[in-house]
């Protein structure tokens, strides 16, 4: 009754249009669910991920869940995820990624799941990593272990949003340090982040990676610019 009567006086919103979602939906109305532009790079064994990185770092498998344009419904349901403290927009995609990665074989032999972590300083500012849940919920589906204490930045850079491609890279060289080596090691690691554009942050997390012995190295990320 308690629920009913909070859905009463406050009606859950769609993430993208904002509208008030009906009984059977859940966060993103139907609507908007059908224009989400889904890429099924993983369903498909599409490249387009990996060769953002050919030539750069290697990796098994690369995915992104969706497509990312400029006033797109995408980038409506990660603005609400990162500057609007909607942290279920993170849930909502990774339930959704992890359903479709846990039927492919290419991810049936990943141990861990790691995000792309936060300065401490961007993280108390934000109160959150807008890449916890989305891979919490990865790993879960995947039924293995989710680690946010293994790769940690050390260097807090500026935002992103606003950099050209290759101030982008000279800014996210190596700012990310591993904090235990034998705790991934000889370990097929999932690195998940919210979107990729040129790959510089994803890349710099690989090569820190790549010290620790024996590891093999997948990505996730809920889109693609």
């Amino acid at each position: 009754m308690l629920s009913l009567l909070t859905d009463l006086f406050f009606p859950k919103a769609c993430f993208s249009c904002a509208m008030p979602l009906k009984e059977n939906e859940c966060y993103v109305c139907t609507i908007c669910r059908h224009q989400l532009p889904v890429t099924n790079f993983h369903h498909n064994d599409d490249k387009t991920v990996a060769s953002v990185f050919y030539g750069r770092s290697k990796i098994e498998n690369a995915t992104a869940l969706l497509r990312f344009e400029k006033k797109g419904i995408t980038q409506k349901l990660i603005h609400q995820l990162k500057y609007k403290g909607q942290e279920d927009v993170g849930v909502f995609l990774g339930e959704w990624l992890g359903e479709e990665l846990a039927t492919i074989p290419n991810y049936k032999d990943v141990d861990v799941v790691l995000p792309v972590p936060l300065h401490k300083k961007k993280l108390r500012q934000r109160g959150y990593n807008q890449v916890e849940k989305f891979g919490r919920k990865i790993a879960e589906a995947l039924k293995i272990k989710y680690a946010d204490d293994v790769l940690l930045k050390e260097s807090n850079t500026s935002s992103q949003v606003t950099k050209k491609r290759l101030a982008r890279w000279h800014n996210t060289n190596t700012p990310f340090k591993i904090s235990n080596k034998e705790e991934i090691a000889n370990k097929h690691i999932l690195l998940v982040d919210d979107i990729i554009t040129t790959g510089a942050t994803l890349e710099a997390c690989i090569q820190e990676l790549n010290t620790a012995p024996n590891v093999k190295i997948s990505i996730a990320t809920m889109a693609i610019a």
